[in-house]
């Protein structure tokens, strides 16, 4: 029950527990980084790991630094505390539409993506007001498919560019668009300028997360749409980790000359992010047995579809952790603390996943079980402050009134 009322099934997706009201709407960023909330509200209790917790520590791989500067872990390496803490301290906005990507802006303020409506939209740090700055033309929303990630330009103070990942009628591509604040509202979005096409599109496993590195490069997760033999083969983009300059060219350095992939073997990448050792985290839904969290070297083979958890096979990368899928199905992910924070869509809660280097440093944890439903994407403020975005409204939850929302919350 959440908010008093009972949460329903929907496509065999389970949602329970019970939701707490209460979290405000008073929330300040500064710049891209911290944010601060006043009149905060407890999370409702300290988390607990959930039943069938991931196996132990494996190890990640060994390899030479790759392009996006992510060395090994160095023996000894100290991990966070074993255990954890999750609080919510704000609600930046409620009553969205199928909110998927989104970026924070200079002075606080977000952009947010609505999945099923192709348009994007500026909510206001203090009062949580939404305001549509325009809509992205050529998306062409189905099933998983529609406006999926968002990322600011490294340059973003001077070329007030955004970028968007997002499905056609005929692929999953990204384009680039300038942001004109002094045009009227709902026409601020400049044309697209496509600067990457041809990812392979489907009414499954899109992908759709991108985000600009520590190198200044563009990287992107997708998905094999269904089609599992896409994953393996190189020549394909479809189940792959993508990295190109931010005109959409292939990175000097990429594992293979005027190629974009990066890293192969994936069922469905929506989360990136690194650690501030610099090295590239990624998470996978699995299909009917293991969620994985990957520690991702260039062009490295994750195994799917012949591998799903770990397997052990040789050329093949094992992941750092691994979930049941009723436990997970993750989308964004994010570093804080020492730890990688994951968002759990069918698992409905927040997975804590503390590191030591490249492997884990204790068992995952999860907190806000059932409280918020479907939990789509996790963005890093800084610190130990996080973004969190619901994901009721996407078809495949139970949404009640005020969903979706837009949460803050302090961690450890």
């Amino acid at each position: 029950m959440r908010y008093g009322s009972s949460r329903g099934r929907r496509a065999g997706f389970e949602g329970k527990g019970a939701r707490r009201r209460g979290v405000v709407a008073a929330v300040a960023l500064a710049g891209c980084g911290a944010l601060l909330a006043t009149g905060c509200s407890p999370a409702g209790g300290p988390g607990a790991a959930a039943g069938g917790s991931p196996p132990g520590p494996a190890a990640a791989g060994s390899g030479s630094p790759g392009p996006s500067g992510s060395p090994s872990a160095s023996p000894g390496t100290a991990g966070p505390p074993a255990k954890g803490s999750v609080t919510v301290t704000g609600e930046v906005a409620k009553g969205l539409e199928s909110p998927w990507g989104v970026a924070p802006l200079p002075g606080g303020d977000l952009l947010v993506a609505s999945r099923d409506k192709g348009t994007i939209s500026r909510v206001a740090a203090g009062s949580g007001a939404v305001t549509q700055i325009g809509r992205v033309p050529g998306v062409a929303p189905g099933g998983e498919g529609g406006l999926l990630g968002l990322a600011l330009s490294p340059s973003f103070a001077s070329d007030r560019l955004v970028y968007a990942y997002f499905t056609t009628e005929s692929d999953n591509r990204i384009a680039r668009m300038r942001y004109d604040e002094q045009r009227p509202a709902g026409q601020q979005l400049g044309a697209p300028d496509t600067v990457f096409r041809g990812i392979p599109k489907g009414l499954v496993h899109n992908g759709g997360r991108i985000a600009f590195g520590p190198d200044k490069m563009l990287y992107a997760g997708t998905g094999e749409t269904g089609d599992k033999g896409l994953a393996q083969d190189r020549k394909s983009l479809g189940g792959k980790i993508l990295r190109m300059t931010p005109d959409g060219d292939p990175v000097h350095g990429n594992p293979e000359a005027d190629s974009v992939v990066y890293s192969y073997g994936h069922r469905n990448v929506q989360g990136l992010a690194w650690d501030k050792d610099k090295r590239l985290w990624a998470a996978e839904f699995g299909q009917n047995t293991w969620d994985e969290l990957n520690l991702i070297e260039p062009g490295a083979n994750y195994g799917w579809p012949e591998a799903e958890g770990k397997a052990g096979k040789p050329g093949m990368r094992d992941p750092v952790a691994v979930w049941k899928t009723d436990e997970a199905s993750p989308s964004g992910i994010a570093w804080a603390e020492g730890s990688v924070w994951m968002a759990a869509l069918k698992g409905n809660r927040l997975w804590r996943i503390p590191l030591a280097g490249a492997e884990l440093a204790a068992e995952p944890e999860a907190f806000l079980e059932g409280k918020y439903g479907r939990l789509r994407t996790v963005l890093a403020l800084g610190g130990d402050s996080l973004l969190l975005v619901t994901s009721e409204t996407d078809g495949r939850g139970s949404p009640e009134a005020g969903d979706d929302r837009i949460l803050t919350l302090t961690v450890r």
